[in-house]
Protein backbone atom coordinates (compact mmCIF):
# COMPACT_ATOMS: atom_id res chain seq x y z
CA UNK A 1 0.00 0.00 0.00
CA UNK A 2 3.11 1.89 0.00
CA UNK A 3 2.76 2.38 -3.78
CA UNK A 4 -0.86 3.84 -3.17
CA UNK A 5 -0.64 7.32 -4.24
CA UNK A 6 -2.80 9.86 -2.02
CA UNK A 7 -2.09 13.32 -3.85
CA UNK A 8 -2.41 14.41 -7.12
CA UNK A 9 -3.74 11.28 -8.09
CA UNK A 10 -5.34 10.73 -12.11
CA UNK A 11 -9.05 12.03 -11.05
CA UNK A 12 -7.92 14.96 -8.89
CA UNK A 13 -5.41 16.44 -11.88
CA UNK A 14 -8.50 16.12 -14.25
CA UNK A 15 -10.56 17.83 -12.09
CA UNK A 16 -8.10 20.63 -11.45
CA UNK A 17 -7.68 20.65 -15.33
CA UNK A 18 -10.95 21.30 -16.02
CA UNK A 19 -11.53 24.14 -13.23
CA UNK A 20 -7.90 25.95 -14.21
CA UNK A 21 -9.73 25.44 -17.67
CA UNK A 22 -12.78 28.04 -16.60
CA UNK A 23 -10.39 30.36 -15.34
CA UNK A 24 -10.42 29.17 -11.28
CA UNK A 25 -7.57 29.28 -9.69
CA UNK A 26 -6.91 27.25 -6.17
CA UNK A 27 -5.06 26.08 -3.77
CA UNK A 28 -4.06 22.50 -3.11
CA UNK A 29 -3.96 20.15 0.00
CA UNK A 30 -4.13 23.17 2.54
CA UNK A 31 -2.85 21.31 5.50
CA UNK A 32 -4.46 24.30 8.00
CA UNK A 33 -7.86 22.73 7.35
CA UNK A 34 -9.69 19.45 8.70
CA UNK A 35 -9.07 16.63 5.75
CA UNK A 36 -6.66 18.64 3.98
CA UNK A 37 -8.70 19.13 1.13
CA UNK A 38 -7.98 18.69 -2.37
CA UNK A 39 -9.14 21.52 -3.75
CA UNK A 40 -9.61 24.98 -2.20
CA UNK A 41 -10.68 27.68 -3.53
CA UNK A 42 -10.50 30.47 -1.00
CA UNK A 43 -12.18 33.29 -2.83
CA UNK A 44 -14.88 31.54 -2.47
CA UNK A 45 -15.05 29.70 1.03
CA UNK A 46 -15.36 26.55 -0.79
CA UNK A 47 -13.11 23.19 -0.77
CA UNK A 48 -13.17 19.99 -2.83
CA UNK A 49 -12.40 16.64 -1.99
CA UNK A 50 -11.97 14.26 -5.01
CA UNK A 51 -12.43 10.78 -3.84
CA UNK A 52 -11.66 7.31 -5.56
CA UNK A 53 -14.37 4.79 -4.88
CA UNK A 54 -12.65 2.11 -3.67
CA UNK A 55 -10.95 3.77 -1.01
CA UNK A 56 -13.51 5.88 0.28
CA UNK A 57 -16.20 2.88 0.07
CA UNK A 58 -18.37 4.73 -2.80
CA UNK A 59 -21.86 2.58 -2.58
CA UNK A 60 -21.28 2.02 -6.91
CA UNK A 61 -20.77 -0.28 -9.49
CA UNK A 62 -17.03 0.55 -9.66
CA UNK A 63 -16.71 -0.52 -5.62
CA UNK A 64 -16.65 -4.22 -4.37
CA UNK A 65 -15.29 -5.23 -1.12
CA UNK A 66 -12.07 -7.02 -1.34
CA UNK A 67 -12.63 -10.81 -1.10
CA UNK A 68 -8.68 -11.37 1.04
CA UNK A 69 -8.76 -10.14 4.43
CA UNK A 70 -12.26 -8.60 4.52
CA UNK A 71 -12.30 -7.73 7.88
CA UNK A 72 -9.51 -5.45 7.87
CA UNK A 73 -10.35 -3.72 4.62
CA UNK A 74 -13.71 -3.26 6.18
CA UNK A 75 -12.35 -1.41 9.00
CA UNK A 76 -9.94 0.17 6.47
CA UNK A 77 -12.70 1.81 4.20
CA UNK A 78 -15.10 2.72 6.98
CA UNK A 79 -12.28 4.32 8.78
CA UNK A 80 -11.53 6.37 5.51
CA UNK A 81 -15.58 6.66 5.47
CA UNK A 82 -15.88 8.06 8.97
CA UNK A 83 -12.64 10.75 8.93
CA UNK A 84 -14.21 12.33 5.36
CA UNK A 85 -17.21 12.75 7.77
CA UNK A 86 -15.97 14.04 10.62
CA UNK A 87 -12.97 16.71 8.28
CA UNK A 88 -16.79 17.81 6.17
CA UNK A 89 -18.32 18.63 9.66
CA UNK A 90 -15.22 20.49 11.16
CA UNK A 91 -14.76 22.44 7.37
CA UNK A 92 -18.71 23.29 7.76
CA UNK A 93 -18.55 24.26 11.34
CA UNK A 94 -15.66 26.62 10.10
CA UNK A 95 -17.98 28.57 7.25
CA UNK A 96 -16.66 26.46 4.25
CA UNK A 97 -19.08 24.97 1.59
CA UNK A 98 -18.23 21.30 0.53
CA UNK A 99 -18.15 19.60 -2.63
CA UNK A 100 -17.43 15.62 -3.23
CA UNK A 101 -16.61 14.49 -6.57
CA UNK A 102 -16.48 10.92 -7.36
CA UNK A 103 -14.50 8.98 -9.52
CA UNK A 104 -16.94 6.73 -11.18
CA UNK A 105 -18.46 10.44 -11.94
CA UNK A 106 -15.26 11.08 -13.64
CA UNK A 107 -15.28 10.23 -18.00
CA UNK A 108 -12.28 7.66 -17.72
CA UNK A 109 -11.04 8.77 -20.93
CA UNK A 110 -11.64 12.31 -20.99
CA UNK A 111 -9.10 14.19 -19.94
CA UNK A 112 -10.51 17.46 -20.84
CA UNK A 113 -14.19 17.14 -18.65
CA UNK A 114 -15.48 20.92 -18.40
CA UNK A 115 -18.80 20.15 -19.87
CA UNK A 116 -19.10 17.25 -17.11
CA UNK A 117 -17.88 19.39 -14.61
CA UNK A 118 -20.54 22.09 -15.49
CA UNK A 119 -22.28 21.35 -12.17
CA UNK A 120 -18.92 21.88 -9.67
CA UNK A 121 -18.41 25.21 -11.77
CA UNK A 122 -21.71 26.27 -11.04
CA UNK A 123 -21.79 25.42 -7.32
CA UNK A 124 -18.44 27.26 -6.65
CA UNK A 125 -19.94 30.60 -7.76
CA UNK A 126 -23.16 29.33 -6.00
CA UNK A 127 -24.25 29.90 -2.40
CA UNK A 128 -24.99 26.61 -1.89
CA UNK A 129 -23.11 24.56 0.80
CA UNK A 130 -23.02 21.11 -0.34
CA UNK A 131 -22.88 19.31 -3.41
CA UNK A 132 -21.90 15.74 -4.65
CA UNK A 133 -21.24 15.12 -7.88
CA UNK A 134 -21.90 11.01 -8.44
CA UNK A 135 -24.47 10.01 -6.30
CA UNK A 136 -27.59 8.92 -7.63
CA UNK A 137 -28.88 12.37 -7.54
CA UNK A 138 -26.52 14.16 -9.86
Amino acid sequence: MAAIKGKNTKPEITVRKALHARGFRFRLHDEKLPGKPDIVLRKYKAVIFVHGCFWHGHECPDFRWPKTRPAWWRKKIRGNASRDELSIKNLQLAGWRVAKVWECALPKHDQNCVTQLSGLTKWIVSKRNEFVMGDKNT
